[in-house]
């Protein structure tokens, strides 16, 4: 525990009482008291999360564009404008996950931020292919650190603190799109499914941001408020709902695999055989209002027979219930349910997001027949 990193903010996370637990080789905030609270806040006004322990790399110098085309399951040639980002897949040769990412088109490189649990996977297979590469650069970028601001209100308070410049600057930003301000990147990203920016900073700076935010009302919030408003919003996490050995068909990520021409990149090959055969094991979002909570690892059944686990499970504040997304084989019109302590429950098969622009997704009770 005593080799575990810190990120700039640790001090400012003890300062308010947040409760620390190890999290993928650094020290990370869970709660700052009430996780529900938190929650909540984001849903409602805005909070905080610091993201720093993501590792952020600039890929430079070279043919950039032409190796991220081959090594991303999306097609960064779509990224015309500077400043815009993707949301993207890093695939194995057998279509695997290696990370899911967001890429950056900026001005002189583009910038992926990638998972820190993936970090050593990921460098090392980008060094690897960027060998037969002239002139390109993978640079970890260990001097940024990075702060979500999420939130109804968030793009309004950010303006707010940072001045009227900034906050001009905020008001243009589409989803998806950056901007930067001397070396500051601004993104109109985020991991809750409600509006909000991920700032990118020089790691010296951001303990400063931090204090104008607290004084303004923005709440701090840590690793389990993240984990419920992300699961509410239906988006993934890695090592739970994808990874190696699932493809992005089988995490429901396909979405994010551009197809569109002959483009070679690792994995498409697999990826298509894949879908050309049937693909064998679906991601379906769940609904339980009964006793208990749907946690990862629990089965799920059909006509006695187990047909997939649950890869992410909770209880959901904003919905006053418990959801889940699970990762199954072909299932039918029967009755489906979970296994909790031993005893099966019926649960509702719905489609994700649960919550869509902070309000229950009006189609979230749809049930697949």
């Amino acid at each position: 525990m005593e080799n575990l990193c810190k990120t700039p903010l640790y001090a400012k996370h003890l300062e308010h009482g947040a409760k620390m637990t190890a999290f993928s080789g650094w020290w990370m905030p869970v709660h700052y008291g009430s996780q529900l609270q938190e929650h909540h806040h984001v849903r409602q006004v805005c909070g905080m999360f610091d993201v720093s322990h993501m590792t952020i790399v600039d890929i430079q110098g070279g043919d950039r564009k032409a190796f991220l085309t081959r090594l991303l399951a999306n097609d960064v040639r779509q990224l015309r404008v500077i400043g815009q980002a993707q949301y993207t897949l890093m695939l194995n040769e057998s279509g695997g996950i290696l990370d899911d990412l967001i890429v950056y088109y900026l001005p002189d490189r583009y910038r992926l931020v990638v998972n820190c649990s993936t970090r050593v996977k990921v460098l090392d297979w980008l060094r690897r292919h960027a060998e037969t590469v002239t002139g390109l650069e993978i640079v970890e970028r260990g001097d940024l650190a990075m702060l979500a601001v999420q939130g109804v209100q968030a793009c309004r308070v950010v303006g707010r603190v940072l001045g009227d410049e900034a906050a001009a600057l905020i008001g243009e930003l589409l989803p998806f799109t950056s901007v930067a301000r001397a070396n500051w990147q601004m993104a109109r990203t985020g991991y809750t499914g409600e509006d909000g920016l991920e700032i990118i900073l020089p790691g010296a700076e951001i303990v400063a941001l931090w204090d104008r935010l607290i004084e303004a009302g923005v709440a701090p919030c840590g690793l389990g408020a993240r984990d419920t408003l992300r699961l509410e919003a239906g988006l993934r996490l890695y090592g739970q709902d994808m990874d190696e050995s699932t493809t992005p068909w089988e995490a429901g990520l396909g979405w994010t695999v551009s197809l569109k021409d002959d483009r070679h990149f690792v994995g498409r090959a697999a990826l298509e055989k894949q879908r050309e055969a049937g693909t064998p094991q679906e991601m379906i979002g769940l609904w339980y209002e009964g006793k208990g909570i749907l946690r990862g690892g629990y089965d799920v059944v059909q006509n006695e027979a187990v047909i997939g686990q649950i890869t992410s499970g909770s209880y959901a504040p904003s919905l006053s219930c418990s959801i889940g997304l699970a990762r199954v084989r072909k299932w039918g019109a029967e009755p489906v349910l979970v296994r909790i302590r031993n005893r099966c429950e019926p649960v509702l098969v719905v489609k994700p997001p649960f919550i869509k622009h902070g309000q229950p997704n009006k189609n979230v009770r749809v049930v697949k027949s």
